[in-house]
């Protein structure tokens, strides 16, 4: 898998951001998340989460199941309302609710998600190239759809064979790449990945993380990805961000935090990867401790 490029940490409003010939840029910030809270009863499922995220940046979410982290994104994308806190995207605030079609359909361009499992957002009665059509004459009504949806498809790696066929008939691979033209289409300025390549055989893994890094670099799109798995963040992200009961406890340059971990619970996820003379046994006992 090709390393994606280094930006440095969070800030207010820009970012620097290493170009693919190895010199500095300054980027605005894409997306700000601004102490966000959000309880489920007496659990804090989200309990004042910050980060801020620059155009063209990569931006990890890691912990286990419960971490919040698949909450954070959520809120972030506006399936789910945060009790407080805000996000901003280009500094506009998400959090306020306006009514109205057109506001619903900018802020739905602004943020766009691919799940874990495409053939569950996908209808199974619609061919590929409808698909995408449906999507265009949502949000372009007067543009040339025909023209978009052969550079859509050509963008994440499929042809005309591909437009023409049902969900069932691809692989889970080129289901991904779907929902990744689906999402592209709206041309949004974040994209957030909950677990996009999980449930994919290791070598398609590598290949959609591969497309994914050529997309950034061609367009300047900012990634959010939510994942448990430490070789992905390694591979595809600037910036990591440690979660743990509803708590941020480590951030950083993604190298630096996997390199030297400051927290013992990101030293714990790092223990858990199976590797020669692994012991889980110690890894259990490890969690028992913190």
């Amino acid at each position: 898998m090709r390393e994606a490029p280094m930006e440095a940490g969070p800030g207010p409003g820009t970012g620097t951001v290493t170009s693919p010939k190895g010199e500095p840029s300054m980027r605005k910030t894409v997306l700000e998340v601004l102490g966000l809270h959000r309880a489920y009863g007496s659990v804090q499922a989200v309990d004042d989460v910050s980060f801020t995220l620059a155009e063209g940046g990569s931006l990890g979410i890691v912990g286990e199941s419960g971490s919040g982290k698949t909450t954070t994104a959520r809120i972030v994308v506006g399936l789910e309302s945060a009790d407080s806190g805000r996000v901003l995207v280009h500094r506009r605030d998400r959090t306020e609710h306006r009514r109205g079609r057109a506001h619903r359909l900018a802020r739905a361009r602004e943020v766009q998600m691919v799940f874990q499992d495409p053939y569950l957002s996908l209808d199974p009665r619609t061919p590929v190239g409808a698909v995408l059509r449906e999507t265009l004459r949502l949000h372009f009504p007067d543009g040339d759809h025909d023209r978009r949806i052969a550079e859509l498809l050509e963008q994440v790696g499929l042809g005309t064979r591909e437009a023409a066929a049902l969900p069932r008939q691809l692989s889970g691979g080129q289901r991904q790449r779907v929902a990744i033209a689906r999402a592209l289409a709206v041309q949004p300025a974040v994209l957030v990945l909950d677990e996009a390549v999980a449930a994919l055989d290791v070598s398609v893994q590598a290949q959609i993380l591969n497309l994914l890094a050529d997309i950034r670099d061609e367009t300047g799109i900012g990634y959010l990805f939510i994942t448990h798995d430490l070789g992905v963040v390694r591979c595809v992200t600037d910036e990591v961000i440690v979660m743990r009961r509803g708590k941020i406890v480590e951030s950083g340059r993604t190298a630096e935090v996997l390199a030297r971990p400051r927290h013992p619970y990101t030293r714990l996820l790092l223990d858990s990867v199976p590797r020669p003379g692994w012991d889980p046994r110690g890894i259990a006992e490890a969690r028992r401790a913190l």
